[in-house]
C-alpha cells in the first residue's frame, strides 16, 4: 500500500510520530504510517463543511488522541481510520487484515455509537450514556470517541445552526459528564466551554469579555500573590510548576446560576495551582503549611482531596485564603501524578454520579484494581496492564432500546419486543401482534439489541399467548402474561359452568355436589375445574352423557358412520378459509355441532387449541360468545363454480314395496342431482337409513328435503348430522 505523499502531509507524519514517541510508552510507527497513509487515499475527495480538506479530521482526531489522552499506539491508528469504513468502500475485513482484529473492533464501535444518535432527541441524559457504555466492548472506542466528538466541537461553527445546538446540547448532556467519569478533566472543560458557546452565546460572549478585561489585573495580583511563595519553595529546594488556574466558562456560568451571584463574587476567578514534581503526597501538606504561615486561611473553606478523594478519584488540595488587599484567593496543591490523572486519568470512576451514589460493586472493583495499577507500576508496565483489562463487561447484560419517540427504555441481555412492549405499558403488552425493529416488521421473539428503535403493532383482538412465557426475559412480561392466562382460565371456566348449567336445567336434571364429583372422576378428570375446562374447550357432548335415551342399536346411524360422513365431506370441499390476520393459524372442527360443507360457520380462537370452527347456530358457541365476543374469526368454506358438497340425509318410513326406488327417483330427477351412497335398515315394517348427496348449495338441499317427504310412507327426512345420528 505503498504511496507518495507531499511534502506538507509528511510534515504532518512526522509531528504525530513526534508526539507518539513523546507520550506513548511504545509506537509501532510502521503501522501508523500505513494507517496515515490509508485514511489520507480513503478521504483525499472529500471535504469538510469549513472546505479544508476531510482528512484534517482523522489527523487532527489521532493528534488529540496522542496528545491529550495519550494511551497507546492502536488507539491512534483506530482515531486514523475511524471513519474510513463509512466513509469509502473499505471494509471491516480489510482493517482486520491489514492492521488487527483490536482496531477494526475499535473503528466498528466508534461506527455505531456515532449513529446512536441520529434522528434521535435526547430525553434521558444518563441512559444514553448507559446505552453507549452497553455497546462498547473496549475502552479506546469512547477514548477515539471523545477526540472524534472534540475536534467536530472545535470545528462547530461551520455548520447549520440547528445542528450546531443539537450536537452541542449532545456534547454537554452526554460527552462531557462522560469524561469526566473517565477521569479526563481537561477534555470536559473544553467541551463544556465549547457547547456553551453555540447553546446560549450571549452569555457565554459576556463571561468571556469580562474574564478577558480582569486579565491583566488579575495576573499582575497574582504575580504579586505568588512572589512570597516562590521564595519560600526555592528556599526550601522544592520541584514544582506554579500558575493561575485556567478559566472555565461554563464553570463559571453555573456557579452564577447556583450560587445566584453576580461575575464579581465568583470565588474561583482568583485561584492559582501548585504542582509538585515530587510524587510524595506529604509535601503537598507541607506546602500548605507554608501557605497558612504566609496568608490567613478561611476555616471552611479548606478541602483536602488527599486523605478522601473524591469518588472519580480525584486528589488535590484545595484552600482559600486572604491574600493582599484582603481579596480571597483559592489554592491548589497536587503531586504531577495527580494532576495528570486529574487531567488525563481514564482509570477515573467515569460511573460516578454527581448527584447521587453509585452502587455498582462490579465497578467499583474493577476501578479499586485499575487505581492499584496506577499507584504501584511504572508507566510502562500500568499501561499494558490497563491494556488487558480494557475489554469492557459492565453493561454487557442489558440493553438500552429506543422508543418511536426517541426515549431510551433499558431491558435485559436477550429481550424481545415483548418485553418492550410491556415495558411501555401492560396494555401494549396484552395487545401486541407484531413490532418493527429500525423499520422492519420481525417475529415477535426476535432478540432485539442496544441501540434498536422497536415499534410494536397492537390490534383489538390480540391476547397474550401461552407461548410468550418461552422466550420473554423480563419479570414485568412474564407477570402480567401469566396474570392474564390465569384470567381467562377463570373466564373459560366460567363459561363450561353456564354451558353445564343451562344443559341440565334444560334437562330438568339435578346434581348434588357429590352427584358432580362422581360424575367427574367417572369421565376420569381430575376435578371440576378441569370438567367444566373440557365442556367449554368442546372436548365433552353433554347430550350424550346427559340424556343416553336412545339405545345403541337404536340409532339411525353408528356414530362412526357419521365420522367417516363427516370426513368425506369435509375432505371433498377443501380446507376451511381462515379471514382477516388470523391466516395460518391451527384449526378444528367443534364436536357440539360437527358443521359440514355448507353450513353458515364462524371460528372461536381457544387457548391452547387453535381455532374451532363451529356452526354458527351453535348452542355452546352462542353462551361462549356471551363472555368473550372479541374471540370471533371469520370463516368461509372455499368457493369455486361448480363445486358440489356432499350433504347426508336421515330418512325414516314405512318399509312398503318400491320405497326405495321412489326415493331415488325424487333425489335423480331433481336437478339431476347425484347419490353417493345408501344405506338403509328394516324391520318390524319400518325402515331407517341415511343417504348422501351431491348438492350444491344449503337451498339446493333443502328443496331436496321437501320433494322426499311428499314420498308416500315417509315419516321424517332431517339434515344428517351431530343430532340426528
Amino acid at each position: 500500500m505503498e504511496m507518495t505523499i507531499s511534502i506538507k502531509h509528511q510534515r504532518m507524519l512526522e509531528d504525530l510520530l513526534k508526539i507518539c514517541r513523546t507520550n506513548l510508552p511504545s509506537v509501532n510507527e510502521a503501522l501508523i504510517k500505513k494507517a496515515f497513509q490509508l485514511s489520507y487515499e480513503s478521504h483525499k475527495n472529500d471535504f469538510r463543511a469549513s472546505g479544508e480538506p476531510y482528512f484534517n479530521h482523522p489527523y487532527e482526531v489521532a493528534m488529540i488522541v496522542a496528545r491529550e489522552i495519550p494511551l497507546d499506539d492502536i488507539s491512534v491508528i483506530s482515531a486514523l481510520l475511524h471513519d474510513v469504513v463509512e466513509d469509502s468502500d473499505i471494509g471491516l475485513d480489510f482493517i482486520t487484515k491489514e492492521f488487527s482484529k483490536e482496531v477494526s473492533e475499535i473503528v466498528d464501535g466508534v461506527t455505531k455509537i456515532g449513529g446512536v444518535f441520529k434522528g434521535q432527541e435526547i430525553t434521558q441524559a444518563e441512559n444514553y450514556r448507559k446505552l453507549l457504555l452497553s455497546m462498547v466492548k473496549d475502552v479506546r472506542v469512547i477514548l477515539v470517541k471523545f477526540a472524534d466528538r472534540l475536534h467536530n466541537m472545535r470545528t462547530l461553527e461551520f455548520v447549520h445552526p440547528q445542528k450546531q445546538r443539537r450536537i452541542a446540547k449532545e456534547t454537554l448532556e452526554i460527552y462531557a459528564p462522560f469524561a469526566h467519569r473517565f477521569g479526563l478533566g481537561i477534555l470536559k472543560w473544553e467541551l463544556e466551554d465549547l457547547a456553551f458557546k453555540y447553546l446560549n452565546k450571549e452569555a457565554y460572549e459576556d463571561i468571556a469579555k469580562k474574564i478577558k478585561s480582569t486579565r491583566k489585573e488579575r495576573e499582575i495580583f497574582i504575580n504579586r500573590f505568588s512572589k512570597p511563595i516562590v521564595e519560600k519553595l526555592n528556599e526550601h529546594h522544592m520541584k514544582y510548576e506554579i500558575g493561575g488556574r485556567p478559566k472555565h466558562l461554563y464553570s463559571v456560568y453555573r456557579k452564577m446560576i447556583i450560587q445566584n451571584r453576580p461575575f464579581e463574587d465568583i470565588y474561583d476567578l482568583l485561584a492559582i495551582r501548585i504542582i509538585l514534581e515530587s510524587n510524595d503526597a506529604n509535601e503537598c501538606y507541607y506546602v500548605l503549611g507554608i501557605i497558612n504561615q504566609l496568608y490567613k486561611p478561611i476555616p471552611d473553606r479548606f478541602k483536602d482531596f488527599i486523605s478522601i478523594p473524591k469518588k472519580n478519584n480525584y486528589q488535590s488540595i484545595h484552600t482559600t485564603v486572604i491574600g493582599p488587599d484582603g481579596k480571597l484567593i483559592e489554592v491548589q496543591i497536587r503531586t504531577r501524578k495527580m494532576h495528570e490523572i486529574a487531567e488525563k486519568g481514564v482509570a477515573a470512576h467515569w460511573k460516578y454520579k454527581e448527584n447521587s451514589v453509585a452502587n455498582d460493586k462490579d465497578l467499583e472493583e474493577w476501578v479499586n484494581w485499575i487505581r492499584d495499577v496506577f499507584e504501584h507500576s511504572s508507566k510502562d508496565e500500568a499501561t499494558k496492564e490497563i491494556l488487558a483489562s480494557f475489554k469492557l463487561n459492565l453493561y454487557q447484560d442489558e440493553i438500552y432500546i429506543f422508543t418511536p419517540k426517541g426515549d431510551l427504555r433499558r431491558l435485559p441481555l436477550n429481550s424481545t419486543p415483548v418485553d418492550f412492549a410491556f415495558e411501555i405499558h401492560s396494555n401494549v403488552g396484552y395487545k401486541c401482534i407484531g413490532a418493527k425493529v429500525n423499520g422492519k416488521i420481525v417475529p415477535l421473539d426476535t432478540i432485539i439489541h442496544s441501540g434498536d428503535q422497536v415499534e410494536i403493532i397492537t390490534s383489538k383482538n390480540q391476547h397474550p399467548n401461552k407461548n410468550w412465557l418461552q422466550f420473554v426475559q423480563t419479570h414485568k412480561a412474564k407477570n402480567n402474561i401469566r396474570k392474564y392466562l390465569n384470567k381467562e382460565e377463570e373466564q373459560v371456566l366460567d363459561a363450561g359452568k353456564e354451558i353445564w348449567n343451562h344443559k341440565i336445567k334444560k334437562l330438568k336434571l339435578s346434581f348434588t355436589p357429590d352427584d358432580l364429583l362422581k360424575l367427574v372422576r367417572k369421565l376420569k378428570y381430575e376435578n371440576n375445574r378441569q370438567f367444566f375446562k373440557a365442556i367449554a374447550q368442546d372436548k365433552i357432548n353433554l347430550d350424550e352423557i346427559l340424556n343416553p335415551t336412545i339405545e345403541a342399536e337404536e340409532k339411525a346411524v353408528p356414530e362412526v358412520q357419521f365420522e367417516k360422513f363427516i370426513d368425506i365431506a369435509r375432505g371433498n370441499a377443501g380446507e376451511v378459509v381462515v379471514e382477516g390476520d388470523h391466516k395460518g393459524f391451527a384449526y378444528s372442527y367443534a364436536k357440539c355441532c360437527n358443521p359440514v360443507p355448507g353450513d353458515p360457520v364462524i371460528g372461536y380462537i381457544t387457548i391452547g387449541e387453535g381455532i374451532k370452527i363451529h356452526r354458527k347456530d351453535c348452542k355452546n358457541l352462542i353462551n361462549m360468545v356471551k363472555t368473550n365476543p372479541d374471540r370471533l374469526v371469520p370463516v368461509t368454506w372455499p368457493k369455486a363454480n361448480g363445486a358440489f358438497f356432499v350433504a347426508g340425509l336421515s330418512i325414516r318410513g314405512d318399509d312398503v314395496p318400491g320405497i326405495l326406488k321412489d326415493i331415488s327417483n325424487s333425489i335423480t330427477t331433481y336437478q339431476n342431482t347425484n347419490i353417493k351412497s345408501v344405506n338403509i335398515t328394516t324391520g318390524d315394517s319400518l325402515f331407517k337409513g341415511t343417504i348422501t348427496v351431491f348438492v350444491r348449495d344449503l337451498d339446493h338441499l333443502n328443496k331436496l328435503i321437501e320433494r322426499l317427504k311428499k314420498n308416500r310412507g315417509i315419516y321424517s327426512v332431517e339434515r344428517f348430522d351431530a343430532d340426528n345420528q
